[in-house]
């Protein structure tokens, strides 16, 4: 019987001043990992080695390789794309942690369009160390778009909820100047394509928050419930969207409001991860919907205050191996349901 091809999972090392390492490094660990996937490490072995002496990490289970030919299947595989030994200084930011966080990222990314990996996951970075050398870089979400020329849409998943946003990383006071009508209606249809298309939900029910404290209470404390919000619902529910609200935000995440929707649509950034992180930080995963290539990333960040010190956590790291492969096999199911039925009908 032929054995199922596994799925080549990407990763780039985030900030090497970080807690990346130290988490890609408990992961495999565990050699049920590749049980299901074969990891590729963008990264170098001299800085891996650097990080396993100051963490006391004996044996680490990874085949170092110089060809992404030689990829071992039953392994996690450190890719060395640099031989440069790079000084450390862990819990800092500085330039050169930030120049090879980009060059891991890049050279993941160039692997994913030529089909050497199946998806990517990325440890955390520090885009502030990556911009001394590169202006241009806002984040991974922004970068990747323009990679594989597409507009993404960050959702935030765990068991419990998925939360996307209408606006991101944008200061609060521009909030309200930026959101209107078509902007709603495109992230819901967003969402919707990627619950119906990333995780098979047929006809997904999702919940708008309001903009407001208490969604505006009837216009008294805001009126961007009434002339935007309520207008895109009621336009998007006549074109068959199962899209309901505007909920108050401050009441909304309670266990049953949550199971009654397949996902949700906040307003602005902290307005949905605030709760978020609140209730699903240690196993929540981020989820790049909107292109064409697949992308996870844990939830936290570089967390300079533990990095080196043995204390990182790999759960969402972990959990965002997981995800990116069950998004891959659900997108690889819906296009092979589609070919099937295309077939059919070309046989009628």
């Amino acid at each position: 019987m032929e054995t199922k091809k596994k799925i080549r999972v990407g990763i780039s090392i985030g900030d090497l001043n970080g807690i990346g390492i130290e988490i890609i490094l408990n992961t495999f660990k565990d050699n049920r990992m590749m049980d299901f996937c074969t990891p590729i490490i963008f990264g170098s072995s001299k800085l891996f080695s650097q990080h396993r002496k100051i963490l006391d990490i004996q044996d680490s289970n990874i085949n170092k390789i110089n060809n992404i030919a030689n990829v071992n299947t039953k392994k996690a595989n450190l890719l060395n794309i640099w031989e440069k030994e790079i000084e450390l200084t862990l819990g800092k930011a500085c330039v050169t942690s930030g120049e090879y966080a980009l060059k891991s990222i890049e050279s993941a990314c160039k692997a994913l369009k030529n089909k050497e990996i199946d998806v990517l996951v990325t440890a955390p970075i520090n885009k502030y160390s990556i911009q001394k050398k590169n202006k241009n870089f806002i984040g991974h979400t922004e970068f990747l778009e323009e990679y594989f020329n597409g507009e993404a849409l960050m959702i935030m998943i765990s068991d419990i909820m998925k939360i996307a946003f209408v606006t991101s990383h944008i200061p609060l006071s521009k909030v309200n100047k930026v959101i209107n009508i078509e902007t709603i209606i495109k992230r819901v249809q967003q969402l919707k394509d990627s619950l119906i298309k990333d995780f098979s939900i047929r006809n997904p029910k999702i919940a708008l928050l309001g903009l407001n404290p208490h969604a505006g209470e009837n216009g008294s404390l805001g009126d961007e419930e009434k002339k935007i919000i309520i207008p895109a619902i009621q336009r998007l529910s006549q074109e068959g969207t199962l899209v309901f609200g505007p909920y108050p935000a401050d009441s909304f995440f309670n266990k049953e409001n949550i199971k009654k929707f397949d996902g949700t649509l906040a307003m602005y950034h902290d307005q949905g991860l605030i709760p978020f992180k609140s209730l699903s930080f240690s196993e929540g995963v981020n989820y790049t919907a909107g292109l064409k290539i697949i992308r996870t990333s844990p939830v936290h960040g570089t967390a300079y205050e533990i990095a080196g010190k043995g204390k990182a956590d790999e759960q969402s790291f972990r959990e965002a191996i997981f995800l990116a492969c069950e998004i891959y096999k659900e997108r690889n199911q819906n296009i092979q349901l589609k070919k099937n039925i295309l077939s059919k009908k070309s046989i009628k």
